[in-house]
Parts: structure tokens; sequence; C-alpha cells
């Protein structure tokens, strides 16, 4: 079968790759399309996704949608289309029994976190559990539907909040994910609201999306103490601090955007003397359910769409999706 291959920094392959004997217990995919995550970009162009470098031929992607090819129990139809929960959870702990997407010694699709790299969906074919099958209302296209698990990410967002009904939202980063928390919350019933990010191209997307109000930082003001609630996408320090600035008092941030394992220059003063709450934010548990039932409802997610490329096009596909002015999510069609 055809895969693309992360082989090190900037060298990706398209290559033919083995396919095995389906195992037992397993279901075979033909792919249709994945997404490019930032951990995807960072593998690419740096041959490493923070502590997690690459060292074997890595095959990426864990945003994905396809059909089924191959269930020897039955229980699959052939040709149902179907999108990807990306994680096999680890052991459980004390604490976290309901938490599985916090267990050690998990793995995810398209990961170099794992001794053999556990290898991701961008290729002809992928065998997987059925464990992370997820069948696919009529109503849902096969690209849209590889939003699923971004989306999730952001609706585990907004329950690590404890929810964002009737509340002022701020989401902090215009990209991908931060489209996708903003579309989230205006789901899920945010009384207000409003994204930032430097470029104005992520916030005309966002604008497309029906969020209330966009901030480009640098050029707007930020207003001080006038959200319940910060979804901070982007991980980065000055982003953060700011997040700290614009909640309100005994307000709650979400830092779902990762972060270098570095100690980093976060300013604490302002969150101590509000008794802000600052919680961290993993992947997700399973709202790739309800993922699939917004995306269903909603073609509106088409916008966060800005690019499909062919996999014989990976190579600008990946150097597309790391200009955040001109893209959003960028998709690879997989070989058909």
């Amino acid at each position: 079968m055809q895969a693309l291959v992360i082989h090190g920094k900037q060298d990706l392959r398209e290559e033919s790759v083995t396919l095995p004997a389906l195992a037992a217990g397993k279901v075979r995919l033909r792919m249709s399309f994945g997404g490019i995550c930032g951990s995807d970009l960072h593998y690419y162009h740096e041959g490493a996704n923070g502590a997690f470098v690459i060292r074997e031929p890595l095959i990426p992607g864990h945003e994905m949608s396809g059909i089924v090819e191959e269930d020897p129990s039955g229980q699959w139809p052939q040709g149902t289309a179907v999108t990807l929960h990306p994680a096999t959870f680890g052991n459980s702990q004390p604490g976290i029994e309901d938490k599985p997407h916090l267990w050690p010694n998990g793995a995810y699709l398209g990961s170099a976190s794992t001794w053999p790299h556990t290898q991701g969906g961008m290729s002809q074919f992928l065998d997987v559990d059925t464990s992370m099958l997820r069948a696919l209302p009529d109503t849902l296209p096969l690209a849209r539907a590889s939003l699923a698990e971004p989306l999730s990410v952001g609706l585990h967002g907004i329950q690590v909040a404890g929810g964002v009904d009737q509340k002022r939202v701020l989401v902090c980063g215009a990209g991908p994910i931060g489209l996708l928390a903003a579309a989230a919350a205006l789901a899920k019933g945010a009384r207000e609201v409003c994204i930032t990010d430097v470029l104005d191209g992520p916030l005309s997307r966002a604008r497309a999306l029906g969020v209330h109000s966009t901030i480009q930082v640098g050029t707007d003001e930020l207003p001080q103490e006038a959200f319940d609630v910060v979804l901070e996408c982007t991980g980065v320090p000055a982003s953060i601090n700011s997040a700290i600035l614009a909640v309100r008092r005994a307000g709650i941030i979400v830092q779902i955007g990762m972060m270098p394992a570095a100690p980093q220059p976060i300013a604490l003063a302002s969150l101590i003397a509000k008794e802000v709450q600052l919680r961290g934010c993993f992947r997700f548990n399973d709202e790739i359910d309800e993922a699939i039932r917004l995306l269903a409802a909603d073609a509106r997610f088409d916008s966060v769409i800005t690019h499909v490329l062919p996999a014989e096009d990976a190579q600008h596909a990946f150097s597309i999706a790391k200009d955040a002015q001109v893209s959003g999510k960028v998709l690879i069609e997989l070989w058909k």
C-alpha cells in the first residue's frame, strides 16, 4: 500500500509499505482524508514533537476519516463511513478511573511518544481496533468528518471549564483548534464568544463561523476582567498572560495549547490576586461522539477547512499548513 512517511526533519516521502495480514479483532479501513495537526507539523518541520523524537520512519495522521474495507467479524459492513478516536488507553490509576485519556502508557495514532512508534493514518489502508471506530451519519461528508478529533479537543476544553452556557468566552488563538473551540462554545450556548489572533486571516475565518467579536493582537485592545471563561489555544506565554488579565475575578482559564517542557515566563500575580483557576487540558475523553453530531448538523464547519490537497502533493500541503495567515485546517486526500 501507499503511505506518507516522515523519516526526519523535512524528510517526507510517499512510499510503498507492506500491508500486513489483518489481525484478529481488527478492522481494515480504506483511508479517505487526513487533517494536518500541529504535532504532524512539528514532526515534519523539526523531526520531533517536543521531547518525542522520530527514531524510526513514522506515518503521521490522527485526524482521519475513511471507509470500512474489511471486517471479518461482520460487525462493520464494507463501505461504512467512519472517523476514528485515535487513542489506545493505558493503565487505570486511582482517582482517574473515569479519565482514560490521562491513564499512563497509552498511545495515539501517528505519535513518536511510544517505542516502536504508533503509526498514523496517512496511508492507503489502516487496521484499527473496533473501539476506535465511529460510524458517520449520512449528513456528514468524509472531509468534514476529519475535523471530529480536533473539535473533540475544543469540546473537552469546555468540559474542563465546567461548561460555557450563557457565559462570556474568550478564545486565544484562531488556528484550527481555536476556531473549533470557538465553534464548540457557540454550539454549547455561550452568551458571547470573542477570539484573538495576531493575524487577520485566521480572524476572518473566525467571523465566518459566527463569533461575536474578534481582536487582533497588537492592534486592538483586549478588555480586562471581561470574560467568565478563557480557552487558551496558543501555548504562547504572552497570550497566557493576556488571558490572566482578560478573565474576570474567580474566572477560569483552560490551557488547551501545548507548551514546551522548559520553564515559561508566566505572570501569576494577577491570577493569584483574582483567584483565577488555571486548568490543564489534554487531548479528550469521549467527546468525539458529540463532535460527530455537531459536524453533521452544521455545514459552517467547512469554513475551517481552507485547503484539500492530494497525497501526491503532501510536501506542499505541509508547507501551506505552516502558514497561519493563508491556511486554517489543511486536509490531505488519500489515495482513492
